[in-house]
């Protein structure tokens, strides 16, 4: 099974090996991920200008584009037999309307367009701590090899994110969950001539079984299928 892995925080980020750490066993893995960090980048696509890259090592490519475009990218020139595309671990939950911002998340509807089946997968980071990126690839692994293995529907892929705090100890419940479609509270405060962005995370609005309260409250892997076009949970 060939697994393209790709994220949108740049080649170098500790998220992307330590996905590469978890999958390595699962498939023969090709890294095709953005030169540089692309948080935030959403759906956005370089159709005008070339797309430069280099060869890093073997199966291992770095791409001055967008998320979007490596997976393009890898899939339309390096990896076109590729059975699946994971993308992560972001640093930071993608959950509810997240979804629509995320570069993460976009690499893998992308991915889901072209027709090969993806992942999306990011580490929930409590208020004022750090990730440990042993535990939370210890805890990816399972939840990635389960998905793996599970039917999915054409235009359809999983979006996962893992609960914090977390110890090698603690086995957490996954959580098959829809997406939550409440808006985060946020203002701008003024400054001079420049409006700066208000807001946290941490306490935005959420239903009970949705997936924000399943990762947030519950501390449980928050599974979404997400649908091409819709971003509505299917199944």
């Amino acid at each position: 099974m060939k697994i393209v892995i790709t994220n949108d925080d740049g080649i170098d980020a500790p998220g992307l090996d330590t996905l590469y750490q978890c999958a390595r066993q699962l498939g023969d893995l090709v890294i095709v991920a953005p030169q540089q960090a692309q948080s935030g980048m959403a759906h956005r696509v370089t159709i005008r200008d070339p797309i430069r890259f280099d060869q890093l090592g073997p199966n291992r490519f770095s791409i001055d584009g967008t998320p979007a475009d490596c997976a393009r990218i890898a899939l339309k020139r390096f990896v076109p037999d590729a059975n699946w595309l994971i993308s992560g671990i972001n640093p930071g939950a993608n959950l509810g309307s997240d979804v629509y911002n995320s570069g993460t998340v976009a690499a893998a509807r992308e991915a889901t367009i072209l027709g090969c089946r993806a992942i999306a997968i990011s580490q929930y980071i409590a208020r004022d701590q750090q990730v440990d990126w042993n535990v939370t690839g210890y805890h990816a692994r399972p939840v990635l090899q389960m998905l793996l293995s599970r039917d999915l529907a054409p235009g359809h892929f999983w979006n996962v994110n893992l609960p914090h705090l977390l110890g090698m100890d603690a086995e957490p419940a996954f959580e098959f969950c829809g997406l939550d479609i409440h808006p985060h509270q946020y203002t701008y405060h003024q400054q001079g001539d420049a409006l700066i962005y208000k807001g946290t995370i941490h306490e935005r609005p959420r239903d009970v079984g949705k997936d924000v309260a399943v990762c947030f409250d519950e501390h449980k892997i928050a599974i979404t299928c997400l649908a091409v076009g819709t971003g509505d949970l299917q199944g």
